[in-house]
């Protein structure tokens, strides 16, 4: 299935030297034959927002644990967050960082940092890392604290036919806050992160892309407030595109009434109104990307008190499987899931979209639609276990991909 080359049928698929023929004449006498009956291959899914941890982090996640977790959840891209230890914010580290993924079957791009250090201050030399592949820029893991930096860095980047990625947070608003601000809270005695909070940088990143004619990306939107000024931007033909994780498409803030610190996020979970308005904001396209938000962290850091643990959830093992038991059909199609997982992602970072038709390379990821299976942490490639799903029932998982010339596909 391919929405966008009219494909939608049952055909054979032949790989040889990497590429793609669709429908050959005849199987190749030599040929390896992998039996697919039932499955669905689409183009290759890439998750636009994932901590792989290196360097500095390694503990939780590494490029290698990163990559193969994306294979088993059948991504064959991802784009990784710089807020390493030290932030990825020269290019001699987004080099090495793209020189350690490069033997893996899975198409790594980095976010490099908007600013020195991270720290809201200083630009990074954007032209240099711009010349050695990077698309996007972004402080992410907080907001850029400066509104005059942040216009600067989206003028700077839009020169460079790049965009900043901008993790929406007034810190003034938020400082201290371990969950979402409403009913929950009160009754968890838990400090707030109040919706507006996120909303009012999302209103800054609007009015700026209006004044500068920049793009911008706004990142795991959680706020219904967040999504309507969105709609109301696109509305306007500004060049606003913005992301939405499993995590906020069906949790709330009632699940941390257990303190289980495996639902400490940051944006934090919101209420039933907030979860509502994100799932019409996907439906409706206003939300244009699903990714996971990707957040390694160890068993011991997630075993502190609520207040003490660290923010973030990984996401790479249970995307795919969660959507295709919660959200298609219910909220989107699968056509649309292909567009939001596929297409979407890599044109806001411009790179190649692939394609399943003859002489373009393959890049495919293989779903069993009707596989059922129980999260399991202890099952997962990626060296951390905090995920909100554990012990979820679902239905329709990643059998493999195929990239880089090389298949991975599970046995069954």
């Amino acid at each position: 299935m391919d929405p966008r080359g009219n494909l939608d049928r049952t055909i054979d698929l032949h790989i040889h030297d990497g590429v793609l023929t669709i429908a050959p004449p005849e199987i190749p006498k030599d040929a390896d034959v992998i039996r697919l009956n039932g499955h669905i291959v689409t183009p290759g899914w890439f998750d636009l927002h994932v901590h792989l941890r290196e360097p500095g982090r390694e503990v939780a996640e590494t490029i290698d644990s990163g990559c193969q977790a994306a294979m088993n959840g059948g991504f064959t891209g991802l784009a990784c967050m710089p807020n390493t230890d030290p932030p990825l914010d020269d290019a001699g580290r987004v080099q090495w960082v793209l020189d350690r993924a490069a033997p893996w079957p899975v198409d790594v791009h980095v976010i490099a940092a908007a600013t020195r250090g991270r720290e809201g201050k200083e630009l990074v030399e954007m032209s240099e890392l711009h010349d050695i592949g990077v698309q996007a820029f972004s402080d992410d893991g907080s907001a850029i604290r400066s509104t005059a930096v942040l216009r600067h860095a989206m003028e700077y980047a839009h020169m460079l036919g790049a965009r900043v990625f901008e993790h929406a947070e007034d810190a003034s608003l938020v400082h201290g806050g371990v969950m979402n601000e409403g009913e929950w809270s009160t009754r968890l005695g838990l400090p707030g992160m109040p919706t507006i909070g996120e909303a009012l940088d999302v209103l800054r990143c609007i009015l700026l892309a209006e004044y500068t004619d920049a793009p911008v990306h706004i990142c795991h939107v959680s706020a219904k407030e967040s999504v309507e000024w969105i709609r109301w931007a696109k509305g306007k033909g500004l060049a606003i595109t913005a992301e939405v994780t499993p995590h906020h498409l069906l949790l709330t803030d009632e699940f941390c009434k257990d303190f289980d610190t495996d639902y400490k996020m940051n944006p934090p979970l919101r209420s039933e109104a907030d979860r509502q308005a994100c799932r019409e904001g996907f439906r409706d396209g206003t939300l244009d990307t699903y990714c996971t938000d990707h957040a390694p962290h160890t068993w011991e850091a997630k075993m502190q008190e609520f207040d003490l643990a660290p923010f973030g959830i990984v996401g790479l093992e249970t995307a795919l499987g969660l959507a295709f038991t919660h959200l298609i059909p219910d909220v989107v199609s699968l056509e649309e899931m292909i567009s939001r997982a596929v297409y979407a992602p890599r044109e806001i970072l411009h790179i190649p979209v692939p394609r399943i038709a003859t002489g373009e390379p393959a890049d495919l990821t293989i779903i069993n639609p009707t596989a059922h299976w129980t999260v399991d942490p202890a099952a997962f490639k990626s060296k951390s276990r905090n995920t909100p799903f554990k012990g979820w029932s679902l239905t329709g998982q990643a059998r493999g991909i195929v990239s880089k010339g090389c298949a991975v596909i599970r046995d069954i």
